[in-house]
């Protein structure tokens, strides 16, 4: 299972595997959140280096790949390691920050043993994070749905034959692009994102017409009995266009379009607070 958290509104990809029942953390995002650093790719490079000179430790060998979504939305092998091996990272990464990541980790392990008893506590722990970075409770609400309305295709595309994390961003783009007029890329492009979650940063309406296109989507498919890649990209580019006529005859009505490149980043001058 792969997700986001958050530590001081910045984001560490995480991935918790559930065989071995624990997290394993993108460990650019753990080197980011803790020196700032202007490219921690290049910075967690050198501290190997460093690190096998002083203590003769080879990093990598107690660290693993997996494959977590990158800055451009693709599925990319990333270094991550689990709590044991961040925490010696952390022994040679001279910050401030250090102890307060230190109970962050703890207290997301044990979150986690909480929802697995109670699976109804992730949800609850997705609202008040949103609630942390000034959503409101209407945009929570619709953030919600539309996460359940995905969850119920992407379970329809598994379902059908499709496995590959590829096939799911094609099918994915093919839907955006058609109801938008946009690719996903394109999309967060405007909206000045990088490695966020756009859907963390739609406006209300484009998070109805994202959900609108996709219900349709699997309506549809479900309907054509859609099996495979090919089938099911037809399908998506249906249930994209009935989205697209519906956010044309709104933005006829009202003259304002439904695509927007407003995004809920904190402003310049806030990002340097954090930092």
């Amino acid at each position: 299972m792969n997700n986001i958290k958050l530590f001081e509104s910045k984001q560490v990809r995480s991935h918790w595997d559930a065989e071995e029942e624990q997290w394993y953390f993108s460990i650019i995002d753990v080197v980011d959140v803790l020196t700032d650093s202007s490219n921690p790719r290049d910075y967690w490079f050198k501290m190997k280096i460093r690190v096998k000179t002083e203590d003769g430790l080879e990093l990598s060998t107690v660290c693993r790949q997996l494959k977590l979504k990158a800055p451009d939305g693709k599925m990319r092998e990333t270094d991550v390691a689990n709590v044991k091996t961040i925490l010696r990272i952390i022994q040679s990464i001279p910050s401030p920050k250090a102890e307060p990541f230190k109970q962050w980790l703890a207290k997301v392990g044990y979150e986690r043993m909480q929802e697995i008893a109670d699976p109804a506590q992730s949800l609850g722990r997705a609202r008040e994070n949103w609630q942390k970075l000034g959503r409101s409770e209407k945009w929570i609400q619709q953030r919600m749905t539309g996460q359940e309305t995905r969850n119920k295709l992407t379970d329809y595309w598994k379902d059908s034959g499709i496995e590959k994390s590829d096939e799911f961003a094609f099918l994915t783009n093919i839907i955006h692009q058609e109801w938008r007029g946009l690719t996903v890329k394109k999309h967060k492009d405007l909206k000045g994102l990088k490695n966020q979650n756009i859907r963390d940063h739609m406006s209300e309406a484009e998070l109805i017409f994202t959900a609108l296109a996709e219900l349709s989507t699997r309506q549809i498919a479900e309907s054509d009995e859609a099996n495979g890649v090919n089938e099911n990209a037809v399908a998506s580019k249906k249930g994209g266009k009935i989205a697209k006529n519906a956010r044309l005859a709104l933005e006829q009505k009202t003259g304002k379009s439904v695509v927007t490149g407003e995004n809920f980043l904190p402003p310049a001058k806030e990002i340097k607070k954090l930092k």
